[in-house]
């Protein structure tokens, strides 16, 4: 008999209902702390995942196959936040070098979802098929992508590089 009886009607009942509203504050909020969890579980698992298949090599056929494109750094490794430069080799796939091509350059981390910090571009025509790429700068390591759009006449094509920076 105790206590009970020393209580006002109903309130034994609404103690037990905040009791109830108390419980499901606690399950909704260990619910969003899980999803939480997930969630920056697989960010992580996206911003380091690497396919296993990469082509790494550094000279490639475009997509049409009108170019063989290639590409030397000025450094090896590939630097990380340091500005560099590269020079690009285009040449028919006969072999011919590619004079005065229009070339647009790009770059980006897939991981990510961002590009590069900078805008490089071709700034000089070297003579036989080779080209001056600055302001290349990546900003941090991982898989990168390199993009080239070749033009020269009235023939376009594209061609990707894959690569590393550590």
């Amino acid at each position: 008999m105790g206590i009970e009886h020393s209580l006002p009607d109903g309130a034994l009942e609404k103690g037990r209902g905040g009791q109830k509203g108390r419980r499901w504050i606690v399950w909704v909020a260990s619910a969003l702390v899980v999803l939480l969890l997930v969630a920056l579980g697989f960010m992580w698992w996206r911003m380091n995942y690497v396919p296993s298949d990469l082509d790494y090599s550094t000279v490639r056929l475009t997509e049409q196959g009108l170019y063989r494109v290639g590409y030397a750094p000025d450094r090896d490794p590939i630097p990380v936040n340091q500005m560099q430069s590269w020079t690009l080799h285009v040449e028919t796939a006969a072999g011919e070098p590619v004079e005065d091509a229009e070339i647009f350059v790009d770059g980006d981390m897939p991981q990510h979802g961002h590009g590069l910090p900078t805008q490089p571009m071709v700034t000089e025509y070297l003579g036989n098929g080779d080209y001056l790429v600055e302001g290349i700068k990546f900003q941090m390591s991982g898989w990168w992508v390199m993009d080239f759009t070749i033009s020269s006449g009235d023939q376009s094509d594209f061609v990707r590089f894959n690569l590393l920076v550590d």
